[in-house]
C-alpha cells in the first residue's frame, strides 16, 4: 500500500491492518467529533491515537510506512513494540491476544537460517532458558515455528538493561552496583548448579526491572558442560571465539570451554563498567582488546571515582584476576563478599531510567490507571531524589525501602502505581507518600537528599483538602476571630452608650 499522505489514507490502512475493533475506532473519531478535535495533519491524528491507547508508537510507524500486513506472528502474538535488534534477531513486545498479556518475542532472521549453526544455536538457547526457573534470569514460555519463521516467547522485562541505564545517566552508586552484581550472582549459580555456563555476560545482557530486580537474558551462547548431546561447541564453537571482546574472560580467547569462573570474571568487567562508565578495554580492535584480556589490568576504579571502599574494590580486583584459579570460584562466593554492601534493602531505581510506556502497552499491563506527573502538575510534590549516577553530580545516598514511610508507620514501595496520599513530581520520577489531603497544610515539602542530610524545602503548592476545612497550622484562627469580633461589639456598646446619654 503506498504511503498514507491523509487522515483518510492512513484510516483506511489502520482498518487493513486489523489493529483496532472498528468499534473502539469508531468511538474514537466520534469523541473527537463531539468535542471538535481538529488535526492540522497526519502527524496530530497518529499521536491522538497512541494517546487513545489504540495503536503503539511502533504499530504508528509502521502504518505511517503504509505497512499493514505482518502484525500478528502464528496467528496470536500481536506486535507492539520492537524492544531491540542483536546479532540473532530482534525481539518484540507482543500480546498474547488470546490470554491478554505481555510477552517478549525472540525472532530468528529468515536470513540466519542459510548457516545451520545459527538454527542450532537459536534453540539451544531455548533448552537453556527453559531448563532454569529462577527470579534473577529471564523465564521462556515457548518456542515455536510458522511456516519458516523460529521464534522464542518469554517473559517481559518491563526495565531496561545495565548498559542504557549507564550509557544514559553515567555512573551507577556502589551499592545499587553491588546489589544488582550480587543479584546476578545468585541468578548464574543457580545456571552453575544446572551444568550451565552463560559465555555472553555484559552490561546488555543484564536487565534491571521497575522493582529493582536484575533478570540475566540471552543464553544464546550458554554451554551445557554436564550435556554430552551439546555437541555444538565441538561441531561450531571451536571455530571462532564467543563472546563480547570487551568483558571476555582470558581464557575464553583461547578457548570456548570454559567454566563458570569466566562467568565470574565478565560479571567483574560489568561491576567495573557500573562504577565507572567504561568497559574494561574502552578502545581498540577486538585482537587487540583480547590481547589486553591476556596481559593488561583495566584502569583503577580510583581514577573516576574516590567514594568506592577498598574492601569493596579488592572483591572487584579478585573476580577479574587473570587466573581462574585465583578469582572467586562459585558465583555464590561473589555474592558473599558482596554481603556487606548488599546486607540492606535499597528503593526501586528511579522511574526516569526506566522505558516510558505508551498507553496500549500500559493498559495491557494493568497499569492503565498510572498517573503521569504532567496532568498532576498541579498537586504538591514529595519525591525523592539525588541519587547517585545522574551524570555524576550527586553525592547523596540512594534511599533504602526502609526510608519512606505512610503516616501510620508502614513501609513505602516507591515501584508502585500511585494512590491516594501519594503526589507525583514533575521530573517523572518515583513518589514517596505524604500526609493525607486532610493533614496538608498550605505549604508541603519536597524531600532532597543532602549528604547524609535530609533537607526541607518549602514550596507555595495550593493547599490539598475539602473547602471550609479547618487549617492545620492554624487550628486556633476561628477562635481569635470570635474573641475579636466580641470585643468589637463590646466597644461599640460603649460608644453607643456614651452617645445617648
Amino acid at each position: 500500500m503506498p504511503v498514507p499522505g491523509t487522515v483518510t489514507e492512513y484510516l483506511e490502512c489502520i482498518r487493513k491492518s486489523g489493529l483496532v475493533p472498528e468499534d473502539r475506532l469508531n468511538a474514537e473519531l466520534d469523541r473527537q467529533r463531539l468535542e471538535r478535535v481538529r488535526h492540522e495533519d497526519l502527524d496530530g491524528f497518529a499521536t491522538a491515537l497512541i494517546d487513545a491507547g489504540l495503536l503503539t508508537k511502533f504499530q504508528t510507524k509502521q502504518l505511517k510506512l503504509g505497512r499493514y500486513k505482518r502484525f500478528m506472528v502464528a496467528g496470536k502474538y500481536k506486535l507492539l513494540e520492537l524492544i531491540g535488534v542483536g546479532g540473532m534477531g530482534a525481539v518484540y513486545l507482543c500480546e498474547h491476544v488470546f490470554m491478554k498479556r505481555v510477552v517478549a518475542v525472540k525472532v530468528l532472521p529468515l536470513e540466519k537460517l542459510s548457516d545451520p549453526s545459527n538454527l542450532e544455536r537459536f534453540y539451544r538457547e531455548a533448552r537453556a532458558v527453559a531448563a532454569l526457573d529462577h527470579p534473577n534470569i529471564v523465564r521462556a514460555h515457548d518456542i515455536d515455528k510458522a511456516d519458516s519463521l523460529h521464534f522464542l516467547v518469554m517473559e517481559y522485562v518491563d526495565g531496561a538493561s545495565m548498559q542504557e541505564i549507564v550509557a544514559r545517566f553515567g555512573q551507577v552508586d556502589y551499592i545499587r552496583a553491588a546489589h544488582y552484581v550480587a543479584q546476578s550472582a545468585v541468578g548464574l549459580h543457580h545456571a552453575n548448579e544446572l551444568g550451565m555456563v552463560h559465555r555472553d555476560i555484559k552490561p546488555g545482557n543484564l536487565l534491571l526491572d521497575r522493582s529493582g530486580v536484575i533478570k540475566i537474558l540471552d543464553m544464546g551462547l550458554a554451554r551445557f558442560f554436564n550435556d554430552k548431546n551439546d555437541n555444538l561447541t565441538a561441531k561450531y564453537d571451536d571455530k571462532c571465539v564467543l563472546g563480547t571482546a570487551d568483558y571476555l574472560a582470558p581464557e575464553q580467547a583461547l578457548s570456548n570451554v570454559v567454566d563458570i569462573r569466566a562467568d565470574i570474571y565478565a560479571l567483574g568487567g560489568t561491576f567495573h563498567f557500573m562504577l565507572t562508565g567504561q568497559s574494561p578495554v574502552p578502545e581498540g580492535t577486538i585482537a587487540q582488546k583480547l590481547v589486553f584480556h591476556q596481559t593488561e589490568n583495566p584502569k583503577p576504579v580510583t581514577e573516576f571515582r574516590d567514594d568506592v571502599p577498598p574492601e569493596l574494590l579488592a572483591v572487584l580486583e579478585r573476580m577479574m584476576k587473570k587466573d581462574p584459579n585465583e578469582r572467586y570460584q562459585t558465583p555464590l562466593e561473589v555474592a558473599e563478599a558482596l554481603a556487606p554492601w548488599t546486607s540492606e534493602a535499597i528503593a526501586p531505581p528511579p522511574d526516569h531510567e526506566m522505558p516510558d510506556l505508551c498507553p496500549a502497552v500500559l493498559t495491557l499491563m494493568g497499569h492503565a490507571d498510572r498517573i503521569r506527573a504532567s496532568v498532576m502538575a498541579n498537586r504538591a510534590v514529595a519525591t525523592v531524589t539525588g541519587y547517585r549516577g545522574l551524570g555524576g553530580n550527586s553525592s547523596s545516598k540512594y534511599p533504602t525501602r526502609g526510608g519512606p514511610q505512610t503516616p501510620n508507620g508502614q513501609n513505602v514501595r516507591l515501584d508502585e502505581p500511585l494512590g491516594q496520599g501519594q503526589v507525583p513530581t514533575a521530573r517523572n520520577t518515583h513518589t514517596t507518600p505524604i500526609a493525607s489531603p486532610a493533614k496538608l497544610g498550605k505549604e508541603s515539602v519536597e524531600l532532597i537528599g543532602a549528604g547524609s542530610k535530609t533537607e526541607l524545602i518549602r514550596d507555595s503548592s495550593p493547599k490539598l483538602g475539602s473547602p471550609g476545612q479547618r487549617s492545620q497550622r492554624h487550628p486556633d484562627r476561628p477562635l481569635v476571630l470570635i474573641f475579636l469580633t466580641l470585643a468589637l461589639v463590646a466597644v461599640l456598646s460603649a460608644l453607643a452608650v456614651k452617645w445617648f446619654f
